[in-house]
């Protein structure tokens, strides 16, 4: 069965971004607001640090010299734009 939910008192600064984005999407305000409690309700789950670090060992990463690497490279793309 289907709920009906209502937010009061937005600010209208965000109101105004959730209409934008809405437009962007292609979509109504309430089809938005939808897609970003589906959203929010799908997303994985947080992840522990011993998980996190796993998974940044399985992209390749090693040393803390190759986090600065990594980072470096990005600022540099991000810079040659």
């Amino acid at each position: 069965m289907a709920v009906n939910l209502s937010i009061k008192n937005v600010p209208d600064h965000i109101a105004e971004q959730l209409r934008r984005q809405a437009s962007k999407h292609h979509r109504s305000l309430q089809g938005e607001l939808m897609a970003i409690l589906e959203e929010g309700m799908t997303r994985k789950r947080s992840l522990k640090p011993s998980e996190i670090l796993s998974e940044l060992r399985r992209d390749g990463l090693r040393t803390p010299d190759e986090s600065a690497r990594f980072v470096r490279e990005d600022r540099n793309a991000r810079s040659s734009r």
